[in-house]
């Protein structure tokens, strides 16, 4: 158990660490530049994993695509703001990036359960590899060129926040598997490393985190909504599966299919969401996506406690989808509308540190919480979602920065 965890979590904790880093190198050396280099790492990780000869190998690999992952994932955003710098075309541009995103959603945990049923787990890691030669193929050029800034990276600094990150992920994972004397430690090295941070930080011409922006109040709320979206989507897909298999029994396939629900929607509403910002703004949507996020949980929750059919699983599923898919895109949109020019690329990694940050919480708090019940698990969802609704909701409106 201890190995799987690690074969999943090096992944995340190379990924969530080094994301501030990674959007900051994308505005000063140019996004497309870490665009393609990411895409180049992640696509020959892929493969060597596919080869792995032992676990140890395996998780060293996760690792290095968490690095890759890190570094596409802000120079996406900020190569997206510079093709479309009117507002209202890059909310329809965000939607598709999310449209695109959530068809991968929609159709990974189908095709991953084929693919480990008839060819094994190394063929999850293969099917990566044609993908990232087109992306690569797609970027070549000067049609996607981003300028080159002239911020000046603090890498001091950026290397103790990823300690930060690190740490905290760590600390996370090893409580929630109640490896105590683990996560002790990981919180001493978390302590020490916040205070390295924070002493930094004050000295630091080109401190890692915009504390211009974090001033608003706004933007400190669409953060804290990020987080929660992530929360109850990635603590569901890890704890619904356990359900879906142990207690109805359905197979790797089966349990691909029973998350349409979820997962088709991602594909479907981004456009929809896109038009929505375009004409009224980021907010309606994110309220909207939270009270469905909410409510969805809440049903999973009666569906579990009530032992009722996989028909109110379902409704739930549907539910806690389309929360996401409105919620998720006119996020993005509202805090790189936001960003001071020439930092997307840092503003997005701040936001996808956030999310990541949500979603290790809601896997190790809602994988806890399993050990009660699973619909304690949902409804523990339901009431975060609840709270990041009203908080959001009671935040003082505040005019776009540009």
């Amino acid at each position: 158990m201890a190995g799987l965890q690690w074969a999943t979590t090096g992944y995340t904790v190379a990924f969530a660490a080094l994301l501030l880093s990674a959007g900051a190198a994308a505005d000063r050396f140019g996004a497309e530049r870490l665009f393609r280099a990411g895409i180049a790492v992640f696509t020959l990780a892929s493969l060597l994993s596919a080869f792995a000869p032992g676990l140890s190998v395996l998780v060293l690999l996760r690792a290095l695509s968490g690095v890759a992952a890190a570094a596409c994932l802000p120079a996406s955003m900020a190569i997206i703001a510079q093709l479309y710098p009117e507002p209202a075309a890059r909310a329809r541009a965000v939607s598709a990036w999310a449209a695109i995103s959530g068809a991968a959603v929609a159709a990974g945990p189908i095709a991953g359960g084929a693919l480990v049923g008839g060819a094994g787990w190394r063929s999850v890691f293969l099917v990566n590899v044609p993908i990232g030669l087109v992306v690569l193929a797609l970027t070549l050029g000067r049609a996607v060129a981003c300028p080159r800034g002239d911020r000046w990276i603090d890498w001091p600094a950026q290397l103790a926040a990823a300690a930060v990150l690190a740490l905290f992920t760590d600390a996370l994972i090893a409580a929630g598997s109640q490896a105590w004397a683990h996560a002790v430690w990981s919180l001493v090295g978390l302590g020490a490393s916040v205070l390295a941070f924070w002493g930094l930080e004050r000295r630091s011409q080109a401190p890692v985190l915009n504390r211009a922006l974090l001033r608003s109040g706004r933007v400190r709320a669409g953060l804290l909504a990020a987080a929660v979206v992530n929360f109850a989507l990635t603590g569901g897909l890890f704890v619904l599966p356990l359900l879906l298999q142990q207690e109805q029994h359905l197979d790797p396939l089966e349990t691909g299919l029973a998350f349409l629900p979820l997962t088709v929607p991602f594909a479907a509403n981004p456009p929809f969401t896109g038009k929505i910002v375009a004409r009224m703004g980021p907010r309606p949507p994110i309220l909207a996506g939270l009270a469905l996020l909410a409510a969805g949980g809440a049903v999973l929750a009666g569906a579990v406690f009530a032992h009722g059919s996989y028909v109110w699983l379902a409704v739930g599923l549907v539910m806690t989808g389309f929360g996401v898919s409105y919620a998720l895109p006119a996020l993005v949109a509202a805090v790189v509308n936001v960003a001071p020019r020439g930092t997307a690329g840092a503003v997005g990694g701040l936001l996808n540190a956030v999310r990541q940050v949500g979603a290790t919480l809601g896997v190790a708090v809602m994988g806890a919480a399993i050990a009660a019940c699973t619909g304690w698990a949902l409804l523990l969802s339901a009431a975060v979602c609840t709270l990041a609704w009203f908080v959001f909701a009671l935040g003082r409106r505040e005019k776009t920065a540009r």
